[in-house]
């Protein structure tokens, strides 16, 4: 359900397309703008799952605009809670952003500190990860000797991202803008791993989208970043600790695994039960915490 769908068109921002995620709005009254509106749906192998995550658009939205305020870097962001506040209805405003339309280009820049996910299944079949070959005799989880760069081009919607090479890359956006977007991706990623370390969190990997300003061509920081719907975080202490939990992620792996373990993946998934949303509210809420608390 997209929301607050009547009330937007009341205030002149008409729908214009739905990810997985967010919603995006369009204005007459505010060509070069658009408004990202972070719904509480969680999606999981490729299906929007029924119930949302309560409060989620709101976290996600909120983080968004801490890291925003830390990085450094030109962003799209034009405005958000609570300036927005003012203009749109109090269930809406936490969970927006007023952003600069910019020229998006087709490309998730994906860094990584650890191996895991997708990176540890490729590595498990060839050694390297989109081409970067990687030392012998890794385990799911370890620290790489540096971050790398590892894009994906962004497939149409409803199809899955591909993993990339660097070279693939250039050939896509030009070997000027690919050069650009791997040091910056590096450099905002460095950064925020300093930042999580100090509030005892590891950034195991993370995603970012660019985009072009159109009236002067620069690149900004887009979408969302440093989320838990676009980085595996850790906890620093139970990683160090080792066992079975030591790769446990603030975000909807509590979901993933429940489907895994209740659903064939035919057919339509099952409803995730309270108490699986419940424990990934309070995932998601630890981890806004964890930043957002003074230190």
């Amino acid at each position: 359900m997209i929301i607050g769908d009547s009330r937007l068109e009341a205030l002149g921002w008409h729908h214009v397309y739905s990810g997985k995620v967010r919603d995006l709005y369009e204005s007459s009254a505010h060509p070069d703008r658009l408004l990202v509106v972070a719904s509480d749906r969680v999606s999981a192998f490729d299906h929007i799952l029924s119930p949302g995550i309560p409060g989620k658009g709101a976290l996600l939205t909120q983080l968004t605009l801490w890291w925003f305020g830390r990085l450094g870097e030109p962003t799209h962001l034009a405005g958000g809670h609570p300036s927005l506040g003012e203009h749109l209805p109090d269930q809406i405003a936490p969970r927006t952003m007023l952003v600069h339309r910019l020229e998006m280009y087709p490309i998730e820049c994906v860094v990584r500190g650890y191996l895991a996910g997708s990176g540890w299944a490729e590595y498990q079949v060839s050694g390297s990860v989109c081409g970067i070959p990687l030392p012998e005799g890794l385990r799911e989880g370890d620290q790489l000797p540096e971050p790398i760069f590892t894009p994906a081009f962004k497939a149409p919607m409803g199809e899955h991202d591909e993993n990339i090479t660097f070279e693939r890359m250039a050939e896509i956006v030009g070997d000027a803008d690919a050069v650009m977007l791997r040091d910056a991706s590096l450099r905002i990623f460095e950064t925020a791993s300093d930042i999580a370390a100090e509030r005892g969190v590891l950034l195991a990997d993370s995603k970012f989208e660019f985009g072009r300003e159109p009236s002067t061509g620069g690149a900004v920081l887009a979408d969302e970043v440093l989320t838990s719907d676009s980085s595996r975080y850790w906890d620093a202490e139970t990683y160090a600790a080792g066992g079975a939990n030591r790769l446990d992620s603030f975000d909807k792996q509590i979901v993933r695994d429940w489907l895994a373990a209740h659903w064939d993946k035919t057919g339509e998934p099952p409803e995730l039960p309270a108490e699986i949303v419940e424990r990934t509210v309070a995932r998601y809420q630890e981890l806004v915490d964890r930043f957002l608390t003074d230190h």
